[in-house]
């Protein structure tokens, strides 16, 4: 009989043939269950649509009155980059929620008023003090969302890999530096140059749309959405900040 088949023949090469034929038909099963299983998933129905994400985005939070500049920028480029207004004359039509004691809020519709007709003047448009027949209207309304239900957000992009970084950096300076405390100066650092940009997102937004109206017709409409502070309602909707409760009064009577 040849040599090689006397090794073909030998029990432990029948062994491992085998063994091999084995994991190569496991291997064939694992993939026929796992392509039957990602059918089925596609193949399943369900009587309420798949909760999923918006892909990944940004939005700023308002919360100082240069803030409040930059929009007013953003609005007098954006009117004066329209062919339709730009060379309208503009009534800037005050805030009509605006409260009239200045100290109850409404700031920001009195301050964007003022920063908008600034931004405008200075690019050269014409804002008049009082409407007229050639004018054309511009109105300023501010909407509050407030959420009072939000589910799971996920946190700022990056933040987990920030913070998984700082622990791996700090530990090893505990075994290689002789002062543990200085481990924890690369987390800082790294701290200290990533969190410029990070903020809470908050449950209080608002909307903020700004219109250029001739009559019936709308010229112009910009709508811009932000974060706010909810303690900083007062600026944008004072007429739905909670009231504190009314004090009760005791009146004494004299019985003599």
């Amino acid at each position: 009989m040849p040599a090689f088949l006397r090794s073909m023949l030998r029990p432990q090469n029948t062994l491992r043939s085998r063994a091999s034929a084995l994991r190569w038909l496991r291997s064939i099963a694992v993939g026929a269950v796992a392509i039957t299983l990602g059918g089925c998933f596609y193949a399943n129905t369900s009587q309420a649509p798949i909760a999923t994400t918006y892909p990944y985005t940004e939005q700023q939070r308002m919360q100082a009155a240069h803030h409040w500049n930059v929009l007013a920028q953003h609005e007098a480029d954006g009117i004066l980059a329209n062919s339709r207004v730009r060379f309208r004359d503009l009534y800037l039509q005050p805030d009509p929620d605006a409260p009239a004691n200045e100290n109850h809020g409404g700031e920001f519709g009195r301050g964007f008023q003022d920063l908008l007709t600034s931004q405008l003047v200075s690019r050269g448009a014409t804002v008049t003090t009082e409407p007229s027949a050639q004018s054309a209207t511009v109105r300023v309304n501010v909407e509050v969302v407030n959420h009072r239900d939000r589910g799971y957000i996920r946190p700022p992009r990056g933040a987990f890999t920030a913070l998984a970084g700082g622990v791996a950096v700090a530990t090893h300076p505990f075994n290689h530096w002789s002062e543990p405390a200085l481990a924890l100066i690369p987390a800082a650092i790294t701290a200290d140059i990533t969190s410029g940009s990070w903020t809470y997102t908050g449950d209080e937004e608002i909307i903020v749309t700004t219109q250029i109206v001739d009559g019936e017709r709308i010229l112009y409409s910009s709508s811009n959405i932000y974060y706010t502070n909810q303690g900083d309602r007062r600026h944008y909707a004072p007429h739905r900040v909670p009231k504190p409760p009314a004090t009760p009064t005791v009146s004494i009577t004299d019985s003599w």
